[in-house]
């Protein structure tokens, strides 16, 4: 088989694949659901490009994502793709871990949303997606509030842990006093520790059913931990992550 003829039987069951997988995701719903309307798109480019742009040129609200493939190639291509939707997108996106599959989906009650903080720009908006979310889903809210000392000097380590424990107190009650504008139950929490490390754990222990997370910060500190931390609770959780990016609309 020549060069040329080779590219194109390749191009061909490319996309022969991707008519499969529309065509098993339309069916997917239709037995959930036939009411819910379906729209199925095929693109050629590089696909977090052509996801990103597709649900700016369409107004998608959300953009529904695995976090990780099966094995080998797959499961490295597919985790380079939402992560990089992460970091582009301008629509939330929630990133869905392959064991989430277990129990199905129509067996997880969703009671308990666990939204993590930092006082940023970027943990603002997601409160508010939080906040209704927790709001329609008629969900209880977890608020946490990571306090890492690890970058500190030990000579100011006291007084860098005692204003992180300040800001930590206000960004909780804040989140109360939102939540209970619309009769959210929201319960508070300081953990001492990397974020990235502490909100995974942090769900696992309180059962909690979905996070929601900022995807940027401003900058410095908050664009460090809305940022590289979000991608590391997605690549690490065991429940789905709604990912907010500051540049949301408020729902």
């Amino acid at each position: 088989m020549r060069t040329g003829e080779s590219d194109e039987f390749e191009f061909q069951s490319l996309e022969e694949r991707a008519e499969n997988a529309v065509e098993e995701i339309a069916r997917l719903t239709a037995d959930h659901d036939e009411e819910i309307d379906v729209t199925t798109t095929i693109r050629k480019g590089t696909p977090f490009q052509s996801i990103r742009e597709y649900a700016k040129q369409r107004e998608i609200d959300v953009i529904v994502m695995g976090t990780k493939g099966r094995t080998g190639l797959d499961r490295v291509l597919l985790d380079s793709v939402t992560e990089n939707v992460l970091r582009t997108a301008r629509s939330p996106v929630l990133a869905v871990p392959p064991n989430a599959d277990e129990p199905a989906i129509d067996k997880i009650p969703f009671e308990r949303l666990l939204l993590p903080t930092d006082g940023s720009d970027g943990a603002a908006i997601a409160t508010e997606w939080g906040i209704e979310l927790a709001s329609r889903l008629e969900s209880s809210l977890h608020v946490l509030y990571s306090i890492d000392t690890s970058f500190a000097d030990e000579s100011e380590a006291d007084e860098f842990l005692e204003a992180l424990e300040h800001r930590g107190e206000e960004a909780l009650d804040e989140v109360r006093e939102r939540g209970e504008d619309v009769g959210v139950t929201v319960s508070g929490a300081t953990v001492t520790g990397a974020p990235a490390r502490e909100i995974p754990s942090y769900a696992t222990e309180t059962n909690i059913d979905l996070i929601v997370m900022g995807t940027h910060g401003r900058t410095g500190i908050g664009q460090w931990f809305l940022g590289s931390v979000t991608e590391n609770v997605v690549r690490q959780a065991d429940v789905p992550v709604f990912c907010v990016p500051v540049s949301a609309q408020e729902p």
